[in-house]
């Protein structure tokens, strides 16, 4: 019903920490309160309606404590102090962006599709100077998508990614992934090309194999363009990177 790092989810939490606190009210008072709390970031039309489901979902409840209870005094005081630290964070991200904007592969990491200020600050900041990388696949290595292969015998084990790199880049990446699959729409973008050419037949890779293979082919990409200083570009992309 709401994302938890949503201002209207942790503005609710601090309107509403206990069902009782909402059935008393109707579907109107509760939109309002919604709008309030929210600013411009949700039409009357959405408001409306996440405040019958919120009404759908008090009536349904069955909680544990009274709304008298410390504990929605607490939840109340999490999620002020959320709501302060996600702010600090957007501060802190701003003050990157300053400092990355004059830097090149600010630039180049920009011009790939779905690629925004935030991301391509995150990557500079897990990455750090991608030159100081000999090869893609010593970048593979510190991001720890590299693969993992072990053999006894004639016993051969099914390939795992090392995961022994950097987990905070891993993630990024795949929020990256998401986010180029969602938007592929917006514009042409080689590597999610790639991406349903590994789900299709004859390949027919599962979701996470095609979603490391498309790790695998991002930091490729990202490599080859900051150490040619080169911008993205989809029609010279399949040509200059090759598939393997």
């Amino acid at each position: 019903m709401f994302t938890t790092k949503s201002a209207l989810f942790l503005n609710l939490i601090q309107l509403f920490p206990h069902p009782d606190l909402v059935l008393p009210h109707s579907k109107t008072v509760i939109k309002n309160k919604l709008l309030k709390n929210t600013g411009k970031r949700i039409s009357p039309k959405k408001a409306e309606e996440k405040a019958i489901q919120l009404l759908e979902a008090a009536s349904n409840s069955y909680p544990a404590a009274r709304s008298t209870d410390v504990i929605c005094d607490q939840a109340r005081m999490y999620a002020v102090r959320f709501q302060e630290l996600l702010h600090q964070k957007d501060a802190c991200i701003q003050k990157m962006t300053k400092l990355a904007e004059p830097l090149e592969e600010f630039r180049i990491l920009r011009s790939i599709p779905a690629i925004g200020e935030h991301s391509a600050v995150r990557l500079i900041a897990e990455i750090g100077d991608v030159r100081r990388f000999p090869t893609h696949k010593q970048l593979n290595a510190y991001c720890g998508i590299d693969i993992r292969r072990y053999q006894s015998g004639k016993f051969l084990a099914k390939d795992k990614i090392n995961k022994r790199g950097n987990k905070h880049l891993r993630k990024l990446l795949y929020i990256i992934i998401l986010n180029m699959i969602r938007s592929q729409l917006s514009g042409d973008n080689h590597i999610v090309d790639y991406y349903y050419k590994l789900k299709k037949q004859p390949n027919n890779k599962c979701h996470k194999v095609a979603v490391v293979a498309y790790m695998n082919k991002l930091l490729k990409t990202i490599f080859f363009l900051v150490n040619q200083n080169e911008m993205y570009d989809y029609r010279l992309a399949p040509c200059i990177i090759s598939p393997t």
